[in-house]
């Protein structure tokens, strides 16, 4: 069964060994990640960015029991377990699924995760144009059309990351 848990990002590294310890070796632990690549004084630098901040994913068959959780309620680095993740197990199960689909070999998340609509701002995260904002005119299979300021032009969709704004 899957749950959500909210943690300290100090304390991730002795939180995921202490699950382990008490749950066993078959704990999956999941968090989906961007790669935010930016330039600074002409050098490209790569920034990892957790999609979900704080929180991540917790699976383990012992979950289905409330004496696992009162088990694991004291944990050091653990902040709280998300309720209501009983009755979202199914959307836990796709939102993963989704993010895995939309996963390079590196692990982390590709534009094929963000939804493109036209007329919508969204913002580079990588290449040449990173931290502009630009509006999506057309999209194409491979191309979309841009909207820059007012200079009009046409991207690769795998080219470049950019995320909604």
């Amino acid at each position: 069964m899957w749950t959500i848990i909210k943690a300290d990002r100090k304390n991730l590294v002795f939180l995921k060994e202490e699950f382990k310890k008490k749950l066993g070796k078959d704990l999956t632990i999941y968090s989906p990640k961007l790669l935010i690549q930016k330039y600074k004084k002409n050098k490209l630098i790569g920034k990892e960015l957790n999609l979900l901040g704080d929180y991540f994913f917790c699976f383990h068959e012992k979950f289905k029991s409330q004496e696992t959780f009162s088990l694991l309620k004291f944990t050091k680095g653990l902040k709280y377990f998300l309720d209501g993740f009983n009755q979202s197990q199914e959307e836990i199960e796709t939102f993963i699924q989704k993010c895995k689909q939309a996963e390079n070999k590196k692990g982390y998340l590709t534009q094929n995760f963000f939804e493109l609509c036209r007329n919508s701002n969204y913002k580079f995260t990588s290449g040449p144009f990173s931290e502009k904002i630009f509006k999506i005119i057309n999209l194409q299979k491979n191309k979309i059309d841009i909207l820059l300021g007012s200079i009009k032009t046409t991207i690769k969709n795998k080219e470049f990351s950019f995320t909604p704004l």
